[in-house]
């Protein structure tokens, strides 16, 4: 092991040729999920402000846009090279907050609820458009077995990202106000088209180093494909149906736990900045835990445990999280499963949810993981908030709610164990050239 890699290498199984790729990788997640981060005590705000009870539309509008936007962008996809269209879509989204940051401006705090909701809604389809885009470039980047090894410490990268975006927001909207933080946001997200250019850049060399075979051609060409290719993917392959499975179920629960939470914010904080410092509070505890498990632990788990009973703990913790809560139904424990059902989620459960893809051709990770990441994800929100809304008109407390998602969550548990039992077979298929894998 050469020098440059002996510092990581004593937190991870980092290789000789790979630390330049992944400091620039986790460089660019630091970058989207502090943008990101900046904007989500705000989003959650704007949100509360424009009514608890309208949540539900948003989260329509939050659907009908991501499926508005998916085609489009996988178009690009099958025209563009990956560097070209993927830098265009960071960009667009640094044009909107430009044009938000104008618009708050200008008007007057009646106009602003209307803007705050527009915003609530374009927030929730930026945070998965550009985390969707950098993880189907990081598979494409780096190999299986990499992925294991890597993912975690990655990963990381975000949650430092996170846990600055929060502390950013949480130290100066009191002093500065919401509006000028979105420009913070911006600068982010152009470094991290940066760093996303000059991993690029090392993408080649990378693949080459540990015997994948690729060429500078098939990297710089366009992946090509239909529009509705991820649409038409996911429904058909079993395997890509049960990641959009997976996908429904973790949200309509995280869904219905975010509304609990929500409802009680509302009710226990009448100023604006103090609510938007909890939310904040909530996010740096949740990243601080979240950090210590991706750069210890994460690498360790998978390896130990493999992708299958990995992939299950989060459901597992729900399971008996959502029973804790509708035996003992406190804001305490609605904080507590909070924080452990995202900690868990960012640090265990999204790494090695990436890895189910690193099985995939190169058009399922950019266009099947792009409609499930978004379109798929969202549904589960809508889901999860009407749903929320539907058990409140039945008289449901939050008790009763907590008991509905205990059989959703078992239900996740058996699917998020076979599927990790498939991509484990896949994997192995794939190991073995004569018996190529189907998907």
């Amino acid at each position: 092991m050469s020098d440059q890699s002996g510092p990581l290498r004593r937190l991870i199984d980092v290789r000789p040729g790979e630390v330049a790729a992944l400091l620039w990788a986790s460089l660019f997640y630091f970058c989207v999920l502090c943008a990101y981060y900046v904007l989500r005590p705000i989003r959650d705000d704007m949100g509360v402000a424009g009514g608890v009870d309208n949540l539900p539309w948003l989260f329509t509008g939050t659907l009908l846009c991501m499926a508005l936007a998916n085609p489009p962008y996988a178009a690009l996809v099958s025209r563009l090279p990956r560097l070209t269209f993927i830098t265009y879509t960071y960009r667009f989204f640094e044009a909107n907050l430009l044009v938000f940051f104008g618009l708050l401006l200008v008007t007057g705090a009646a106009q602003q609820i209307w803007i705050g909701r527009v915003f609530f809604v374009w927030t929730s389809v930026f945070n998965l458009f550009v985390v969707s885009v950098f993880w189907a470039f990081i598979v494409d980047v780096f190999s299986r077995e990499q992925g294991k090894r890597l993912f975690g410490f990655i990963a990381a990268g975000a949650t430092v990202g996170a846990m600055s975006g929060s502390a950013i927001t949480a130290s100066l909207v009191s002093v500065l106000g919401a509006t000028p933080l979105l420009l913070v946001s911006v600068v982010l997200l152009e470094v991290a088209v940066f760093a996303m250019r000059r991993l690029s850049g090392i993408a080649t060399a990378l693949k080459t180093k540990t015997g994948v075979e690729t060429t500078d051609a098939a990297e710089a060409s366009p992946i090509g494909g239909g529009m509705l290719a991820g649409l038409s993917r996911a429904i058909s392959s079993p395997y890509l149906l049960n990641v959009s499975i997976y996908m429904l179920l973790f949200t309509i629960t995280a869904t219905l736990l975010y509304f609990q939470q929500a409802d009680i914010a509302a009710k226990a904080f009448t100023d604006r900045a103090a609510r938007t410092g909890f939310f904040a509070q909530i996010d740096l505890i949740v990243n601080a835990l979240t950090l210590f498990t991706q750069v210890f632990l994460t690498s360790r788990i998978l390896k130990a445990l493999g992708v299958a009973l990995t992939l299950s703990i989060l459901p597992l913790l729900s399971v008996v999280g959502f029973a804790w809560l509708g035996t003992t139904p406190t804001i305490a424990a609605i904080v507590v499963l909070q924080v452990a059902r995202r900690a868990g989620n960012f640090a265990i459960a999204r790494p090695t949810r990436e890895v189910l893809f690193t099985v995939l051709p190169r058009e399922d990770k950019y266009k099947a993981k792009n409609f499930i990441d978004t379109v798929v994800y969202r549904l589960g929100d809508q889901v999860g908030a009407w749903s929320y809304a539907a058990l409140g008109w039945f008289g449901l407390t939050l008790s009763g709610i907590a008991w509905a998602a205990v059989p959703v969550s078992a239900v996740w548990l058996l699917n998020a164990f076979w599927l990790g039992k498939r991509q484990e077979h896949l994997a192995a298929a794939a190991d073995a050239p004569a018996v190529p894998p189907r998907v």
